[in-house]
């Protein structure tokens, strides 16, 4: 039985397990809500130290805002009155010739009480936009200071000031260095598919082989809104968590329905709405684990088989996927060669078309030659000078002296 030593007198006595398990619920409650107690007066000394420092800020901000805006005013007020002054000089000298531009006037006039009047809109906005900062500011404090006055009133002290999941992780690490050398028990933040569940629990074996993974979801009532939850609300998402993760195995650790009989009598199988899913109390959490590993651990061979007969499949599946990379590469290669081999033969048709168009039209002008060269070699003075009256008859009297002389000069 426990013991307990008098600090006073050092007396040792015996007390039986549970009023020893109450004195220590005790002192535990008492020192949690000192705690609670001070870092409620914490929060509210801080609270208004920083209400006061944001009214001073404000204040000061209002102060020099308002300064610029006066500034301003003066200054525009200064313009304002030249303006009129310059008005009533135009008017007294030239109001014949000066028409237009007193109109001119009028319409600076004009605006620069417009801008007067922007001028002080704006400061009022600007007013109004930082009373509604600070007031969302304390707002803000004031709702900071209901959330752990709330906290305080739904704290757990069985979780001692913990939460769930700190809870158990802390729970787990305690045996990790003796129970779960191979496992790897951690945060889940991969939130790439939309959603994320706590803790991952998987194990293997010295040789690598995966023989459990598990999917947690801690759910405490503290963790949620005012409206209560039921364990039935987070099944579906944890399911598809285990799913999206590669989990065997889908556990809520949840406070949930304090109230259930069901679930406070222990390890419940939520198989009939989804597989392998389990809801368990806090105190199950070690157990479940514990339960699923050794069972798991009997089937150790047969993973080691079936993790064999993938690597084979998947040694058959890259064989498989080098084939038709090597197809698929050579099926490029091939129509692309087959593509410049039809081009070359087109380039080669064409130039084909062209020669030939080429001989067609050297032939033409050799046979324009040989006519050129037969009317050239038929050629005679005669027909030279037929259609030509003064030649014909210059070569005729020619003629007549030849003949004359026992010669002819010209033949057919």
């Amino acid at each position: 039985m426990p013991e307990i030593k008098c600090p006073h007198c050092g007396e040792v006595f015996q007390v039986d397990p549970s009023s020893y398990a109450e004195i220590v619920s005790q002192v535990r409650t008492a020192e949690f809500q000192k705690e609670l107690h001070a870092r409620e007066a914490q929060l509210s000394k801080e609270k208004d130290s920083e209400l006061q420092l944001l009214r001073v800020q404000n204040q000061a901000e209002q102060d020099r805002r308002n300064a610029a805006y006066q500034q301003q005013i003066s200054v525009l007020n200064a313009r304002l009155q030249a303006a009129q002054q310059e008005k009533e000089l135009a008017v007294s000298t030239a109001l014949s010739s000066a028409k237009d531009e007193l109109n001119a006037k009028e319409k600076e006039i004009l605006t620069l009480q417009a801008r007067v009047e922007d001028v002080q809109k704006d400061a009022q906005l600007k007013n109004q936009s930082l009373k509604e900062n600070y007031a969302l500011q304390l707002k803000a404090k004031d709702q900071e200071v209901a959330f752990y006055k709330d906290l305080k009133a739904r704290m757990s002290t069985k979780m001692l000031g913990e939460t769930l999941e700190k809870h158990c992780e802390t729970e787990f690490n305690r045996l990790r260095a003796t129970g779960f050398q191979h496992a790897y028990f951690e945060k889940d933040n991969d939130a790439s598919n939309g959603s994320k569940g706590d803790y991952i629990f998987r194990e293997s074996t010295e040789d690598g082989v995966e023989f459990i993974s598990i999917m947690f979801e801690m759910k405490n009532e503290m963790d949620t809104t005012a409206t209560k939850h039921k364990n039935e609300d987070f099944l579906k998402e944890l399911d598809k968590d285990r799913h999206e993760k590669g989990c065997e195995y889908a556990v809520l650790v949840s406070l949930l329905e304090a109230d259930s009989e069901l679930y406070n009598s222990g390890i419940v199988d939520m198989s009939h709405r989804y597989p392998k899913m389990y809801v368990i109390r806090p105190q199950f959490f070690i157990p479940l684990i514990t339960l699923l590993r050794n069972a798991a651990l009997n089937a150790v061979s047969y993973r080691r088989q079936l993790a064999e007969i993938k690597n084979q499949n998947l040694d058959i599946s890259h064989f498989e996927e080098d084939i038709n990379e090597f197809k698929e590469k050579f099926g490029n290669n091939y129509r692309l060669a087959s593509e410049r081999f039809q081009e070359a033969i087109k380039e080669i048709d064409k130039t084909i078309d062209m020669l030939q168009k080429t001989k067609k039209s050297l032939l033409s002008s050799e046979n324009n030659l040989r006519l050129a060269n037969n009317k050239a070699q038929d050629l005679t003075v005669k027909r030279l000078v037929r259609k030509n009256p003064t030649m014909a008859k210059k070569f005729a009297e020619l003629a007549e002296q030849k003949k004359a002389s026992g010669g002819d000069l010209f033949s057919e």
